[in-house]
């Protein structure tokens, strides 16, 4: 099996009735590193309504911020755009959401098919796009698990980079330590998982699309209790939803995900799962089931998100991005 397939194609949002999703012409589509003049490499483009604070040198001053200054770019030799809302007041602490790509879905891809800025704008986040680097194919990954996807055996430190890319943002504007958020799918839900396993302290939340946690539950040592909300497909036919293979590596299912958060927060064993559906998707029926975990240590919960018939690619509906966000809203650290 090639590795392009596990990328999931972020262009679908792009020609969403042309291709089929996982189709390889798709994927050839987006392998090519460039949609719309967004290079495979650099930071995404600003979407519309938010005002952008440059990559190149960013410091306090700069930004408007009383924090303290900071020498060169956020994020090194990977700048990060560090996206402002509308109203953006330094005196008011604001909650930061760090968007991590797919595989081979960086240079804005991932935003271009999510499109999650201009309601993070709305609701007054700071938003930022990081990305990983390129294996030796050029394709653009995260090292994140023993799952997926460091597919060559890199050796970079991409959990470091990101808690640096955190910190730095905090330094020049000012963040709600509380209510720091990663939003992942796919490659970067497998990432979102080891920073929260490895950077508890740093981040309220996680909300993954079409990834899993570590094969290996001892992996995953958090400090502190994590929110986590995971969501998968059914019919996801890259990252299966019952738990798969990926090139000789084991990931577990969706459920056994959120069960693994469950059990490290302390949650109640029995979740609850007489909760209401959410229409999420392009079907008549409310076809998503919710299952929440509660009673876990320091308030926090665990959500999973089954949305029946849904491939690797769901073509949301604006309720998803209002429902993604009202989870975030209501779990903060505490």
């Amino acid at each position: 099996m090639n590795p392009r397939w596990v990328c999931y194609s972020c262009a679908m949002r792009l020609a969403p009735r042309v291709l089929p999703i996982g189709s390889s012409l798709l994927v050839a589509l987006v392998g090519c590193g460039e949609v719309d003049g967004v290079t495979g490499g650099g930071a995404g483009g600003a979407s519309s309504g938010a005002a952008v604070t440059s990559s190149a040198a960013v410091t306090a001053s700069s930004s408007g911020s009383s924090g303290g200054g900071l020498l060169g770019p956020i994020g090194g030799e990977r700048p990060v755009t560090v996206q402002v809302p509308p109203g953006y007041d330094p005196a008011k602490p604001a909650p930061l959401l760090v968007l991590l790509h797919g595989y081979i879905a960086g240079g804005g891809l991932q935003e271009l098919y999510l499109d999650l800025e201009p309601e993070a704008a709305a609701r007054g986040y700071l938003f930022a796009q990081p990305f990983g680097t390129t294996d030796k194919t050029g394709l653009p990954f995260w090292n994140a698990t023993d799952a997926c996807c460091n597919f060559y055996g890199s050796t970079v430190d991409d959990s470091g980079y990101l808690a640096t890319v955190v910190a730095q943002i905090q330094a020049v504007f000012s963040v709600d330590p509380k209510r720091v958020y990663l939003v992942g799918h796919s490659n970067g839900s497998f990432m979102s998982h080891r920073m929260a396993c490895e950077h508890a302290g740093a981040i309220a939340a996680i909300a993954t699309l079409a990834g899993s946690t570590y094969a290996d539950p001892a992996a995953c040592t958090p400090s502190e209790p994590v929110s986590a909300l995971v969501m998968h497909g059914t019919l996801d036919p890259v990252i299966l939803y019952g738990g798969g293979n990926l090139f000789g590596n084991d990931y577990p299912g969706a459920f056994e995900t959120a069960r693994t958060w469950a059990d490290l927060d302390g949650c109640g064993k029995d979740p609850l799962d007489a909760l209401p559906r959410l229409d999420l998707v392009g079907t008549p029926l409310d076809e998503t089931t919710v299952t929440r975990w509660v009673g876990c240590d320091g308030g926090v919960e665990v959500e999973h998100w089954r949305i029946e018939g849904a491939t690797h690619v769901p073509l949301f509906k604006p309720s998803f991005k209002k429902a993604l966000f009202n989870f975030l809203d209501a779990h903060p650290k505490p």
